[in-house]
C-alpha cells in the first residue's frame, strides 16, 4: 500500500495490531496539527456518555461529546466548519477548523446556529511528541489516509474504522469483521 504523508487534515486509521490499546483501539483521528514539534489529533468515532450540558451546565445544548484522546482529558476541545462566526479559529484543512472564541460559540449555541453537521467538542486530545508519530507508523499502528469525507462531522460510531479497513482491502478485511473482543467469539 502506498504510503501517505504526514500532515494536518490526514486521517490516522488504527491498524488492528493495536486492537489491544484500550485508547486507540478502532480509532479514527482527525491529524489537526504536524510539525517539527509533534502531533494533535482527535479521536472522531468515540461519543462519550456525556452532552455538552453535562459538562457547562449554563449551555443548553444536547450536542453529544467524543472521548478525542487521552491527553488532557479534564479540557474541552472543539473543531467546526464556520470560521467567519467564531473569531480566532485555526485552519486545519480545507472546511475544517480548531477552537477559536468560546464566547462565540456559547451565542451560537443559545441561539441554535450550531449543531452536528458543523462542530464537535471532545474531551482530551490524542498527542505525540517529536518522531513518535512517525515511529508508531514504522511500527504498524497507524495507517494515514487522506479525508474523503465531504463532511468529517459524519465520522461518529465505530463503524467508520471498519468501513475504512474494508476500503484498504486485503487483510484489513478481515480485522475489519473480527469482533471488538476476540474472547467472546
Amino acid at each position: 500500500m502506498e504510503s501517505v504523508e504526514i500532515t494536518k487534515g490526514k486521517l490516522l486509521i488504527a491498524e488492528p495490531s493495536i486492537l489491544n490499546d484500550s485508547s486507540f483501539n478502532r480509532s479514527v483521528i482527525l491529524l489537526s496539527e504536524h510539525n517539527d514539534e509533534g502531533s494533535i489529533g482527535f479521536i472522531m468515532n468515540k461519543p462519550s456518555e456525556y452532552i455538552l450540558s453535562d459538562l457547562i451546565p449554563e449551555i443548553d445544548s444536547s450536542l453529544t461529546i467524543y472521548n478525542g484522546g487521552p491527553v488532557s482529558k479534564e479540557n474541552l476541545y472543539f473543531i467546526h466548519s464556520i470560521p467567519l462566526l467564531i473569531p480566532d479559529s485555526i485552519k486545519i484543512t480545507e472546511g475544517i477548523f480548531w477552537g477559536g472564541n468560546f464566547d462565540a460559540v456559547q451565542t451560537l449555541l443559545d441561539n441554535k446556529t450550531l449543531n452536528e453537521d458543523n462542530i464537535r467538542f471532545f474531551l482530551g486530545y490524542s498527542g505525540w511528541s517529536k518522531d513518535q508519530l512517525q515511529d508508531e507508523l514504522n511500527t504498524t499502528s497507524w495507517v494515514v489516509i487522506e479525508n474523503q469525507y465531504q463532511n468529517l462531522f459524519n465520522i461518529s460510531d465505530q463503524s467508520s474504522w471498519k468501513n475504512h479497513l474494508m476500503k484498504l482491502g486485503g487483510e484489513y478485511k478481515i480485522w475489519a469483521n473480527a469482533p471488538e473482543n476476540p474472547n467472546l467469539n
